[in-house]
């Protein structure tokens, strides 16, 4: 009968265990897939010209259209959200910071930011114009 209690205890501690473990596991998996989207949405930035950056509304949340090759499989375009918010911290300047909300296996809500900065005649309107 002791042993019977015991060997219970340990199951149930490894279930435990295996189910924190899978939970770790989808938050290390999102995290690398937030970062990838974030990415992708800073490289796009950066390939556009100053009009079009310039033409972002200023301190309002944008949501933004997630690249088709994350939304083509429906486990990861269904669960990211992408909004984008510029400021103009000076004339010819343009912050721009992607925000990325999904909610884990276990129903949290987390969220990941990226900022750059693009500038009117920097390097990156410069690549893109000549």
């Amino acid at each position: 009968m002791m042993a019977t209690a015991i060997l219970s205890l340990a199951i149930a501690t490894s279930v435990t265990t295996l189910q924190r473990g899978y939970a770790n596991l989808d938050s290390a998996r999102n995290m690398v897939l937030a970062g990838q989207i974030m990415q992708t949405e800073i490289e796009k930035l950066r390939m556009s010209d100053w009009t079009t950056v310039n033409a972002y509304a200023d301190d309002t949340d944008t949501a933004v259209t997630v690249d088709s090759v994350f939304t083509s499989n429906a486990a990861i375009g269904n669960r990211f959200t992408v909004t984008r918010r510029c400021t103009a911290p000076q004339t010819g300047m343009k912050q721009v910071t992607f925000t990325i909300a999904w909610r884990n296996f276990d129903r949290r809500q987390l969220t990941r930011s990226y900022s750059t900065y693009y500038c009117q005649n920097g390097l990156y309107d410069f690549f893109f114009n000549n």
